[in-house]
């Protein structure tokens, strides 16, 4: 499972600090932290002292690895430097401000108040935080084929073309079109032993010089026979440097992830009066769904501006005429299903609860359909603006199986992802199936997913893990699956990124 890990440089700046030098102004330094869990946070590291300076903008960027399945909670504290000392005790605190790193990427660039404590605000001062990605996108694309090789080569092939293949620009060369590269041919073997055919010195530059041919020389073979010429020959076909955009960049060029909830209200939950139901509200207001729903729902917040959610459910006989709806607005406001917030969906649910009958069946796919028809409509628009994830929160095995099926093949060629969580220790073999990392999932018909959308897990493997480790599960796949579907559009972000910050050094790779 591809977690999306990456290094993210933060440049911060203040604006009208307090002076708290008698004579001059203040002499200010950010430190940034790090929330760790169990109320302990973790000192990252801080910019230069600036000084006599009351709207610094700080030289020094400060890094750290960003991880979109997490919520990364940051502080930023400004502090007054007087002295030579590293502790801040010591030194005059102008304020401070917390956020998530989620907010500051799909911000780009974000201002918050400077505060001297939660609920008191510093007097004046703000403190402004933009961030980049530290990566070099380019990746070189090549396709080559070969002449003549000796005869070694499998499948009785000494005339092969090979698939198109790309590699980051770094691995390739360090990013240096001049740097030797050696390239070897070999006859390939299972057991990994492998035989060498030839080789030949290169660079980028004259591989760019498309068709490009080189003689593919056995170094032992030569010097053993005074009439050998070559083992063959390499054709260079394409040779191009282009760029390959990351989740990054089409979040911070404005891209939308929009974020919708579906609750099963099936019977097989049990009364929701019963301490036995799934639906169940312990004393502290809480059950498995909405555990669930805060721990996946806080992390996708971040990446949503209006902060606005759709939220839904399904199974349910509803008022008034009480039949079975498989996707009723859970504020039953069907005109204007969304909820402010993610305690907006957990107000909807609980006030919800006490007014719908649980009956049944577990019907997926209307719910799925709705969503993928917003999907559509973003997608007529052929730009990187919006993507869709819809969260299923359910008890026990769909239903309406071929339905379902149906709906995700049809999704899959939109830009959207289900993530399924099921509650409770019913089996969900069926489940599994959709989320089909086995192969690609295929309708009764046998028309073939365009890419796989799906995330399955059971809530209860993680019931004793820390709350944030279903979202990591869960949300892990989501952005290779929305850089999939951007790249195989063929769309680009929506704002360019900026120019490439620097890599920390890499070894040249021949």
């Amino acid at each position: 499972m591809a977690h999306c890990v990456t290094l993210v440089q933060l440049s911060i700046s203040c604006d009208h600090l307090i002076d708290k030098d008698i004579s001059s102004k203040s002499d200010p330094l950010c430190v940034l932290l790090q929330d760790v869990g169990g109320g302990k946070w973790a000192e990252l590291g801080r910019t230069e002292r600036i000084r006599n300076c009351s709207s610094p903008e700080f030289s020094k960027t400060l890094q750290l690895e960003y991880h979109f399945e997490t919520v990364q909670k940051l502080r930023f504290g400004i502090y007054d430097i007087d002295n030579k000392t590293p502790e801040l005790g010591d030194d005059d605190f102008l304020g401070g401000a917390e956020c998530s790193l989620g907010q500051i990427v799909s911000s780009r660039i974000l201002t918050l108040p400077l505060m001297l404590k939660p609920g008191k605000p510093a007097g004046r001062g703000t403190i402004t935080v933009s961030a980049q990605e530290l990566k070099d996108s380019r990746v070189v694309t090549m396709e080559v084929e070969a002449r003549n090789l000796d005869k070694k080569v499998i499948k009785n092939n000494l005339n092969p073309t090979w698939k198109r293949f790309s590699v980051p620009l770094q691995h390739f060369c360090g990013g240096d079109p001049n740097t030797p590269i050696q390239v070897r041919c070999s006859d390939y073997d299972s057991d990994g032993s492998h035989d060498l055919i030839g080789t030949f010195h290169t660079s980028l530059a004259q591989l760019q010089a498309v068709p490009a041919e080189f003689e593919c020389i056995h170094l032992e073979k030569q010097q053993k026979k005074k009439s050998y010429k070559n083992s063959g020959t390499i054709c260079v076909k394409i040779c191009q440097v282009e760029t390959e955009y990351s989740f990054l960049d089409y979040v911070m060029g404005g891209c939308q992830i929009n974020f919708t909830v579906g609750v099963d209200f099936t019977g097989s939950n049990g009364d929701p009066s019963s301490p036995d139901s799934l639906h169940y509200l312990s004393p502290t207001g809480v059950n498995e769904y909405l555990t669930a729903l805060w721990s996946v729902g806080s992390v996708v917040q971040d990446y949503d501006s209006d902060k606005l959610f759709p939220a839904f459910g399904f199974g349910a006989q509803v008022p008034p005429d009480w039949q079975v709806s498989h996707e009723f607005a859970l504020n039953f406001n069907p005109n204007n299903p969304y909820c402010a917030g993610i305690q907006g969906i957990v107000d909807a649910y609980r006030q919800a609860l006490p007014q719908v009958r649980l009956y049944g069946p577990t019907n997926f796919a209307p719910i799925i359909n709705h969503v993928a028809r917003f999907a559509a409509q973003a997608a007529h628009q052929r730009t990187a603006s919006q993507y869709f994830v819809l969260l299923l929160l359910t008890d026990g095995a769909v239903t309406d199986v071929e339905a379902t099926r149906e709906a995700v093949v049809r999704a899959s060629f939109l830009p959207m992802s289900v993530i399924i969580v099921g509650v409770g220790g019913a089996d969900f073999e069926a489940m599994e199936q959709l989320d089909a990392d086995g192969g690609p999932l295929r309708t009764r018909s046998g028309e073939a997913a365009a890419r796989d959308i799906v995330q399955f897990v059971p809530y209860r493997r993680f019931q004793n893990a820390p709350r944030e480790a279903l979202a990591q599960t869960v949300l892990a796949e989501v952005p290779t699956q929305l850089v999939s579907y951007f790249k195989a559009q063929g769309w680009a972000p929506l704002k360019a990124p900026p120019p490439a910050a620097k890599c920390p050094a890499q070894v040249p790779q021949a």
